[in-house]
């Protein structure tokens, strides 16, 4: 994995915005002899917008992970259920909420905006996307089934960067843990059922590896299911042990993949809402660095978490060899970052972990969660930012 020599490199969480029709034919479930032309010149389409605004590591927008629901944002956890077997849709209500989070304080106290907002700022759709997926269960031995999809995601990506200049290339990949979200009916506990997930989930992150890229293993779970399982009654004790199951999981997943090809993203969410029961980074920071990964994305700009910078330095040392990719700017707002906002934010970092262990990011996959054309107008930004902070700290 590179790092910043010379110049601070920057990228990105994964998810951009699609073109319209490739949703559209998502949506409509169009024929693969349609869908599969589009797709590859989407993918040649958005690599190349990424380095038009600046990005030095790269990924192809994750446009082959179709989403189904009425609202389009990346379906970043929600392709695995294509890509596995195991599981049925169970019919059941949806009265109450989203089942997947059933124990939220921050639902419980904000009652009000959740039921008037969804939490989106978007008509509440992908509330209605996740209460689809809720009806998802485990019945079955969990196999993967993915081979054809991804290797066709690899090959498209490939010829997208033919020609193309970039520092390097990611893949992400969901976590273990962020597909034990969905009931599970079939394994006699939640461990054996997180280790069948890793078990399957692995032959996807060889895949990429063994394709040259580097794996970015998305879990959001880790954290942000501290709210929604944890905080009204269980507690930080409950969820500790949990999550380090999740950590254990993930290495084991990982298991014969070189850590400098890893990049592990932990965030708290993308939905709007107030984030009140967020788990604070400080009491996790111990089993996120357990993971076997060089470098770790966190949300840096997110105003809930952008104090947390103060970790790094009062709470955990960065381990040598290891890279921060800090989201200094966010899709939590429409508001873009100034330049000079992104330049002090990264100066910040690399004063306390050093500036050859700091890669630009974002708090989250933008796609979906921003207007597309603030999109590229935040990723112009972190370029600049990061331009001004390299010229601070290679002064």
């Amino acid at each position: 994995m590179k790092r910043s020599t010379g110049r601070i490199l920057t990228t990105h969480a994964g998810s951009l915005p699609r073109p319209s029709d490739l949703i559209e034919m998502y949506r409509d479930q169009a024929p693969d002899a349609s869908v599969e032309p589009r797709l590859k010149a989407a993918v040649a389409e958005v690599t190349r917008e990424q380095v038009d605004c600046g990005v030095d590591i790269v990924n192809d927008g994750e446009f082959g992970k179709p989403s189904r629901g009425p609202v389009d944002y990346g379906a970043w956890w929600a392709y695995v259920y294509d890509r596995i077997d195991g599981f049925e849709v169970r019919e059941r209500s949806m009265e109450g909420g989203n089942p997947l989070q059933f124990g939220s304080k921050d639902r419980k106290e904000f009652k009000q905006f959740y039921d008037e907002d969804g939490g989106m700022g978007a008509g509440g759709g992908r509330a209605s996307a996740g209460n689809r997926l809720a009806q998802l269960v485990c019945t079955g031995p969990v196999k993967y089934t993915g081979q054809a999809l991804i290797q066709r995601d690899i090959a498209n990506f490939k010829a997208a960067l033919d020609g193309v200049a970039v520092e390097e290339a990611f893949m992400p990949a969901v976590s273990p843990a962020t597909m034990q979200i969905l009931a599970n009916e079939h394994y006699s506990n939640s461990r054996d059922y997180v280790w069948a997930l890793a078990e399957a989930i692995r032959e996807e992150y060889r895949a990429i590896v063994d394709a040259g890229f580097l794996l970015q293993i998305d879990d959001p779970a880790l954290v942000d299911l501290y709210d929604w399982w944890f905080s009204l009654e269980k507690g930080m004790g409950e969820y500790r042990e949990w999550a380090e199951m999740q950590v254990d999981a993930v290495n084991h997943a990982l298991e014969g993949i070189p850590e400098d090809r890893v990049r592990f993203h932990i965030c708290w969410g993308s939905w709007h809402g107030p984030h009140s029961s967020d788990v604070p980074l400080a009491d996790v920071v111990d089993l996120l660095l357990r993971v076997k990964a060089q470098a770790y994305s966190v949300e840096a700009g997110n105003v809930r978490h952008e104090h947390e910078w103060k970790v790094w330095r009062d709470v955990a040392k960065l381990p040598d060899g290891k890279v921060l990719i800090p989201g200094v700017v966010s899709h939590a707002t429409n508001v873009l970052e100034h330049p000079e906002l992104v330049a002090d934010r990264l100066v910040r970092y690399a004063e306390i972990v050093g500036r050859e262990n700091v890669i630009a990011g974002t708090d989250c996959g933008l796609g979906g969660r921003i207007h597309p054309q603030l999109v590229w107008a935040k990723l112009r930004m972190l370029r600049e930012g990061a331009d001004l902070a390299s010229q601070q700290l290679w002064r």
